[in-house]
């Protein structure tokens, strides 16, 4: 069974903070972006489990600096593409990409238009990578 989680900074993000300002910059309108790894697991392990081995493995998850999410879909929420690397090695149980969320002025999830116009003039690099929305 295909679980996803979220890996985020509770720190300051200055790769979310640049990507925002490059992205206002090419007419995007965007106030605020989060940047996650999201790891896709295909383990047997109860949730609970596979969450206490994410956060005892140093090389995903620091607890000085991140946050854990479990998500409740295998699909990005509202606002969020994730982006996979084409050529990304793969193993057996897991999978990384990265998780971009976008949001307004008002604080609520970039629309579909304006998220497509972000991958297409940033987030995304199509001869080397995949946007999943």
């Amino acid at each position: 069974m295909e679980r996803a989680y979220a890996v985020e900074l509770k720190i300051p993000d200055n790769e979310a903070y640049t990507a925002m300002r490059a992205l206002q910059r090419l007419g995007v309108a965007v106030a605020r972006v989060q940047r996650a790894d999201i790891l896709i697991f295909d383990r047997d392990a109860s949730d609970e489990r596979l969450g206490e081995s994410i956060e005892r493995d140093e090389r995903l998850f620091n607890p000085n600096k991140h946050r854990l999410e479990r998500l409740p879909g295998m699909h990005p929420r509202e606002g969020e593409v994730w982006i996979e690397m084409l050529d990304a090695p793969r193993s057996a149980s897991m999978r990384r990409l990265v998780g971009w969320r976008l949001f307004d002025h008002a604080g609520k999830p970039l629309g579909d238009d304006d998220l497509d116009a972000a991958c297409a003039r940033l987030l995304c690099n199509p001869a080397i990578e995949r946007a999943i929305r």
